[in-house]
């Protein structure tokens, strides 16, 4: 993976090299958007998905987390990114997102989506940008 990282710093998309328990404490108690998930309904999630940690590169420790849904040909739902509040700051979730860009570009995906709420401004960095057409969209379950 090409993607640049702060220096001491790695990413990998190896799903033996994550952390499920680490992911799955951050996301059920840390995050707004997945709190109380659990254990079970997370690692069916890790499963079915393209992950991307990154690890400190002395330590190895995974410091953050991102996955992607995709069928390979036409679309594909960035998320569950999440970085370690000790690291946040340096960049690596800015990283992180570009990781994914760069990762899916190749597949000549329609689209990639993801859903924020505060997060907006790390994503615009690397070429997101608001639904232009909102209305056509439609949801099923929780919004």
């Amino acid at each position: 993976m090409n993607t640049t990282l702060p220096d001491g710093y790695e990413m990998s998309t190896d799903p033996a090299r994550i952390d499920a328990a680490l992911v799955h404490r951050w996301l059920s108690q840390d995050s707004y958007w997945a709190r109380g998930r659990s254990r079970e309904k997370q690692d069916l999630a890790i499963a079915g998905s393209l992950n991307f940690g990154v690890y400190d590169t002395a330590s190895g420790d995974q410091l953050g987390y991102a996955r992607v849904v995709t069928d390979g040909a036409t679309f594909a739902w960035l998320c569950d990114v999440y970085v370690d509040r000790a690291v946040r700051g340096k960049g690596l979730g800015t990283a992180l997102a570009a990781a994914v860009r760069d990762h899916m570009a190749p597949y000549g995906l329609r689209r990639v989506l993801l859903a924020t709420a505060d997060a907006h401004g790390v994503y615009a960095k690397v070429g997101f940008e608001p639904l232009a057409h909102q209305g056509k969209w439609m949801v099923l379950g929780e919004q």
